[in-house]
């Protein structure tokens, strides 16, 4: 299973088009708020779908959904490079936050399930740790290759490829093994999944915790990955160097999911001071303002993948088989909820292009989750 789950995390982000479709759209002619829209669009496709696709997951197959959810992606990307439009774009976008709704949940739910039948549940922070390394091992393969490809084939020969990396994404996830009795009545199981997942946070404060903990450590900087690049040019770094400092920050974040494991037995009070730290050191580094400054940022990257795959073995920790998956969801919703929240606040903090600003001040959550943690030790005491 542990290879499964790195081939599947490799190839479910090795997509070539990620580095280059903001070209394509303008290349085709859209505007950049067309462009928003799309993006907004997709965010608001995974808001709704995120619980209904957790619960579904429960009351039928984790895997089904694994390897449904690439064939949706690879056939919004042929779309896009076969007939390049705006509404080509949007349907693909619905596809791509569709893709993205079902395998939120269901692949920690499946990991974490197989693990625990296994009694090696204790195992679970080391191998998604690994499994997010593996994505961004994905990422930047892919960001390396997409220059090279689209010079020799262009967008064609990049969508080709990236339509690829789903199908064998989609083949490798029917390789998950998948422990579960069929269920006989879907619809009903899914309304008594549902009302089971929402019981169980709301019946169970440390459930609760759980939940609300996922979003406060991963939206942000989630979040802020998404500007890096402005951040980068920001330094004085020329455009031509600025990749290798993005595959630096990447890089850190990979570290930071290698770490997972041995960083697994991490209390709430080990937990607060590498939320509050990975917060400092990313203020620092974006006030630096300098180049130097960004290999801080790559560090606090670190800090915040690896306090990522922690809470969320947390949460893991906390939930049983049969709504593992929902209430799962039910934080990712938080998490998608808080990230478009946060890109707002980002707009409002960067007016007149002050990017180490905007990093600065949203660099303090994450110190207010880290009193937040220590504050409810000590109540708990």
């Amino acid at each position: 299973m542990a290879r499964t789950l790195y081939a599947y995390a490799f190839l479910d982000d090795f997509v070539l088009l990620y580095p280059v479709y903001a070209l394509l759209f303008t290349d085709t002619g859209l505007s950049v708020g067309e462009i928003s829209s799309l993006f907004a669009l997709w965010s608001l496709t995974g808001v709704l779908l995120e619980v209904p696709s957790g619960v579904w997951a429960d009351a039928v197959s984790r895997r089904l959904l694994l390897w449904v959810g690439p064939l949706l992606t690879a056939a919004g990307y042929t779309l896009w490079v076969v007939h390049p439009s705006y509404w080509a774009f949007a349907v693909g976008f619905l596809l791509w936050g569709t893709r993205g709704a079902l395998a939120s949940g269901a692949l920690e739910a499946l990991v974490h399930d197989e693990l625990d039948r296994l009694d090696a549940a204790a195992r679970y922070p080391r191998l998604m740790g690994r499994a997010r390394a593996a994505g961004l091992l994905g990422v930047m393969s892919a960001t390396g290759l997409a220059g090279p490809v689209l010079d020799a084939g262009g967008y064609a020969a990049v969508g080709a490829a990236s339509v690829g990396a789903c199908l064998l994404t989609a083949a490798v996830a029917t390789r998950f093994p998948e422990h579960r009795g069929a269920v006989e009545e879907p619809s009903e199981a899914w309304l008594a999944t549902l009302r089971s997942g929402a019981a169980a946070v709301r019946g169970d404060r440390r459930v609760r915790a759980a939940v609300l903990l996922v979003p406060a450590v991963t939206a942000v900087w989630g979040a802020l990955d998404e500007y890096t690049p402005l951040l980068v040019r920001e330094a004085g770094v020329r455009d031509a160097m600025a990749p290798y400092f993005l595959l630096l920050i990447g890089a850190g974040a990979t570290v930071g999911g290698l770490l997972a494991g041995a960083a697994a037995r991490v209390g709430t009070r080990g937990l607060a001071a590498l939320s509050a730290g990975a917060g400092v050191v990313l203020a620092a580094g974006a006030c630096w303002g300098t180049a130097v400054g960004l290999v801080l940022v790559a560090v606090a990257f670190c800090g915040f993948q690896l306090a990522t795959v922690l809470v969320d073995a947390r949460l893991q920790e906390r939930l049983d088989d049969g709504t593992r998956a929902t209430v799962t969801s039910l934080a990712g919703l938080g998490t998608d909820v808080t990230t478009i929240g946060v890109y707002g606040l980002y707009a409002a903090l960067s007016v007149g292009g002050d990017h180490a600003r905007a990093f600065t001040v949203l660099a303090v959550p994450y110190v207010l989750v880290a009193v937040r943690l220590v504050w409810s030790r000590r109540g708990r005491g």
